[in-house]
Order: C-alpha cells, then sequence, then structure tokens
C-alpha cells in the first residue's frame, strides 16, 4: 500500500466537464510498476461493467440499478410496457427522469456522468491511498473515456452523411 501513496497523489483530477488529462493507457503505464500483478491486471480488465475486487462489487450493483432504471424509463417514453425496477433507488430515479427528459442527449449524458462519479466519490469515501481510491480513480477514467465519444460535432457529421444518403437513395427512385 506504501507505493499507492506516490501513485495516486502524482494522478492528475479528474472532471465531468472537459477532455480527460490523461488516457487509460498512460494511466496504466503509470500503475505497472507501483502495483501487484494481480492489480494490475483487474486495471488492465477493467471496463464499467466490471465487479471484481475492492469497490468494484460496490459500484456493479450501483451500475446495475442505473441501467435497469434507463431501460424502464426509456421504455416508457417510447410508450412499450416494462416491468418497474425493483431496486429503485431515489437518486437514480430522479437523475434517469432528467437525463431521459434532456432536450439534448448530450446534456442526459452529463448528467448521468455527474451522477456517477458522485457515487464513486460516495464509495471511495476516506480511502485515499489504496485500492479502492485506484480503482474509483480507474473506473472515473474508464467513464470519461467512453464520455470522450460523445461528441457533438462528429455526431452531427455522421447524422449529416446519413440523411444525405437517404436523401439520394429517394431522389434515385
Amino acid at each position: 500500500m506504501a507505493s499507492y501513496y506516490y501513485l495516486i497523489s502524482s494522478l492528475p483530477m479528474l472532471r465531468t466537464q472537459g477532455e480527460p488529462p490523461i488516457d487509460y493507457a498512460s494511466f496504466l503505464s503509470m500503475c505497472k510498476s507501483a502495483v501487484s500483478s494481480g492489480v494490475y491486471k483487474t486495471l488492465e480488465d477493467l471496463t464499467v461493467r466490471s465487479c471484481r475486487g475492492p469497490l468494484l462489487s460496490e459500484w456493479a450493483e450501483f451500475y446495475r440499478s442505473l441501467s435497469r432504471e434507463l431501460t424502464y424509463q426509456r421504455n416508457l417514453k417510447l410508450g412499450r410496457s416494462c416491468s418497474i425496477p425493483s431496486d429503485r433507488d431515489v437518486g437514480i430515479v430522479q437523475t434517469v427522469t432528467a437525463a431521459v427528459n434532456a432536450e439534448n442527449p448530450l446534456e442526459g449524458e452529463r448528467l448521468l456522468l455527474d451522477l456517477e462519479f458522485r457515487r464513486l466519490d460516495d464509495m471511495i469515501g476516506l480511502h485515499n491511498f489504496d485500492e479502492r481510491a485506484l480503482y474509483g480513480y480507474a473506473m472515473k477514467l474508464q467513464l470519461l473515456e467512453r464520455q470522450r465519444g460523445f461528441r457533438y460535432d462528429r455526431g452531427k457529421q455522421a447524422f449529416d452523411g446519413l440523411m444525405d444518403s437517404i436523401r439520394q437513395q429517394i431522389s434515385s427512385l
């Protein structure tokens, strides 16, 4: 655990807004010599659906609840029948409702990311220099890298390309 003091304090702060200050590959490179091979393997294989390791089982439970609530509310919005999740959490329900009803899908994703960061901070608690803090940081970085893929300009460009293709197909009929 002593090696985590330097590692964790040398990591840049992660925020939900803006570009991540570090990518996951760089993070793994920093961890390679500072953690055990087992911890490194867990970090290397980490996804937002991971459930093994300190903090990760608690995270997995939260993430499943979040996913079930998202599925439920999206189905409701589309007029599909869907059973109400049995393990509803007020904070999740409120955030998902706001996200699903957001005018801009990117804003909805940001609301979800804010909730995920807050929950990870709660799960980390006072564990500042141990595996729990390291896994929490890694999970936040995974979430930011996922969020990086949601770019308005690229999405609009792809949408415009699809619309042009549809228009061409229609005009050729």
